[in-house]
C-alpha cells in the first residue's frame, strides 16, 4: 500500500524536522518523516498557563491537554476557525472521563471544530501504521490510494501485486475493508490504508464498487515495493516533430530526481526529442523530491515554491544550478488526483514557461501537515496542518488545483500516456 498524503511523523514531541512534504527522507533518528513537513519545535513541558493544574489531571485529562497543546503549538490558522480555542481546552479538561476511549473521542471532536479535514486525531493503530510505513515494516496488497471527491479510490495497482493478481482495478472505489466501512463520505486514503496494511501473510477482505456493483476480494498481504518511476518510448506522434519519451512518476521521494535523471538520459539515447512527464494519480510525496525533479528542467535561480508557516515566515525555494534538460519540448499530464508535491513540480514548470500542462484540473492540496505522537505513541498521535505553499507566481492552489493549458482525456492506460495527448499539447510555449 502506498499513500503519500503530505504528512510527517515524530516519535518525540521535542523534535525539529527538516522541511519536507510527504514520504521518508532520513533514517529514523529523532524523527520519522512519512508524508510532509515539520518546521517547528514542540516542548514536552506544559505551557505556563497550564503548569499549575497539570499535575492534578487524571490520565485522560492529561492526554487531552497534551493533544490540545500539540495542535496549539503549530497549527497554521491562529484564529482556530474563529473560535475560542483556549476555552475549548478548559471545557474539555473539566470533564470527567471513564476511560481513555472517551478522552480520545473528545480530542477527535475538538479537532473536528477546526474545519480542516487534514488536522485530526490518529488512533494508535493508524499512527503505528504510518510509523511502520516510514520504517519499512510495510505489508499490503499493492494498491495506491487517492481521494476522489468524498470517496477513496485505487489510483493505481502495482503490477504482480496481490491486488493485481486478485483482480482490483484502477478507479475501484473502496467501500469496506475487513468489516470497516468507508462509505460515509468522510474517509481519507490514510483511513483505508491503516486497515489494508497488516502482518505479512495475513488475509484482508476488501469490498470495492465498480460500475455501480460491489465486488468482494480476499487478498493476502505481502511486502510491497512500489516502483515510483518508470519510463518508456512512446514512439512517434502524428503532428509532433521527433520521437516522444515518457517518464511516469507515481510519487516523490528523496531519490526521485536522480532516478528521473537516469531515465531521461536513457530516453535521449533511444532518440527521444520530446518528453512527457506523466503525473496522473501522483498524490505527492517528499517536497524536496518534487523541487529537485522540477530543477532538472529549469535554469539556475528560478523560483520553484514558497512555503509559509504559522508565523508567516516564508521559505523561498529556487533552483541552485542549471538543469540537465533546458530545451526538449516538455508536457506534463495530470488528472484530478495529481496533488501536493506533484502540483508543486507542475506549477514550477508551467509558471516558469518550461512545460505545457495537459489533462484535467489537479487536486488542489496547497497545505502541509506534520504528525506528532501523543504520550510517546501509546495513545496515537495528531496530524496538524502547519504550513501552506504558493506557486512561483504566488498562486494559492489549495482547493483550487492547477488549470491545465490543454484539456484532454486522462483515462488512457498508464503505459500509453501518448494516447491521451493531442498534438496541440506539444506546441511551442
Amino acid at each position: 500500500m502506498n499513500n503519500a498524503d503530505n504528512e510527517s511523523v515524530d516519535r518525540r514531541t521535542n523534535t525539529k524536522n527538516p522541511l519536507i512534504n510527504c514520504s521518508l527522507t532520513k533514517p529514523l533518528a529523532t524523527a520519522i518523516t512519512i508524508f510532509s513537513l515539520a518546521i517547528t519545535t514542540l516542548s514536552t513541558n506544559p505551557q505556563p498557563t497550564q503548569a499549575a493544574d497539570y499535575g492534578a489531571f487524571t490520565d485522560e485529562q492529561r492526554f487531552i491537554a497534551e493533544a490540545w497543546r500539540t495542535v496549539d503549538s503549530v497549527y497554521i490558522d491562529r484564529t482556530f476557525n474563529n473560535q475560542n480555542w483556549f476555552q475549548m481546552r478548559q471545557d474539555a479538561i473539566k470533564k470527567k472521563y471513564n476511560n481513555i476511549n472517551e478522552a480520545q473521542a473528545e480530542v477527535e471532536k475538538m479537532l473536528s471544530t477546526l474545519g480542516d479535514r487534514y488536522t485530526r486525531y490518529l488512533p494508535p493503530a493508524k499512527y503505528e501504521s504510518m510509523v511502520n510505513a516510514a520504517t519499512g515494516n510495510l505489508y499490503g496488497v499493492g494498491v495506491e490510494l487517492a481521494q476522489s471527491g468524498d470517496r477513496v479510490i485505487a489510483s493505481d495497482v502495482e503490477p504482480n501485486s496481490p491486488a493485481s493478481r486478485g483482480g482490483l482495478e484502477r478507479n475501484d472505489v473502496f467501500v469496506e475493508v475487513d468489516g470497516v466501512k468507508f462509505d460515509d463520505g468522510k474517509a481519507t486514503p490514510d483511513d483505508v490504508a491503516v486497515v489494508v496494511r497488516g502482518p505479512e501473510g495475513s488475509k484482508v477482505g476488501v469490498v470495492v464498487e465498480r460500475d455501480g456493483k460491489k465486488i468482494d476480494y480476499i487478498l493476502t498481504r505481502e511486502p510491497i515495493k512500489i516502483t515510483s518511476v518508470r519510463s518508456y518510448m512512446g514512439g512517434d506522434k502524428p503532428g509532433v516533430d521527433g520521437k516522444v519519451g515518457v517518464v511516469r512518476i507515481k510519487n516523490f521521494s528523496g531519490t526521485t530526481a536522480d532516478t528521473v535523471k537516469e531515465q531521461l538520459e536513457d530516453l535521449k539515447k533511444k532518440g527521444a526529442k520530446n518528453i512527457v512527464l506523466d503525473l496522473r494519480g501522483n498524490p505527492g510525496g517528499l517536497l524536496p523530491g518534487g523541487v529537485d525533479t522540477a530543477s532538472l528542467f529549469l535554469e539556475t535561480n528560478k523560483p520553484v515554491v514558497f512555503v509559509a508557516d504559522k508565523n508567516g515566515v516564508v521559505d523561498a525555494q529556487s533552483t541552485l544550478k542549471d538543469g540537465i534538460d533546458l530545451e526538449s519540448p516538455l508536457v506534463i499530464l495530470v488528472d484530478r488526483n495529481t496533488a501536493s508535491a506533484a502540483e508543486v513540480m507542475t506549477a514550477a514548470l508551467q509558471e516558469n514557461k518550461r512545460a505545457l500542462v495537459a489533462g484535467e484540473q489537479s487536486f488542489g492540496k496547497g497545505i502541509v501537515q506534520t504528525i506528532r505522537q501523543l504520550e510517546e505513541g501509546k495513545n496515537g498521535g495528531v496530524a496538524v496542518t502547519i504550513a501552506r505553499y504558493e506557486t512561483p507566481e504566488h498562486h494559492n492552489i489549495n482547493k483550487q488545483g492547477i488549470t491545465v493549458d490543454v484539456k484532454t482525456n486522462v483515462d488512457c492506460e498508464k503505459t500509453d500516456a501518448l494516447a491521451c495527448l493531442p498534438k496541440e499539447a506539444f506546441r511551442k510555449i
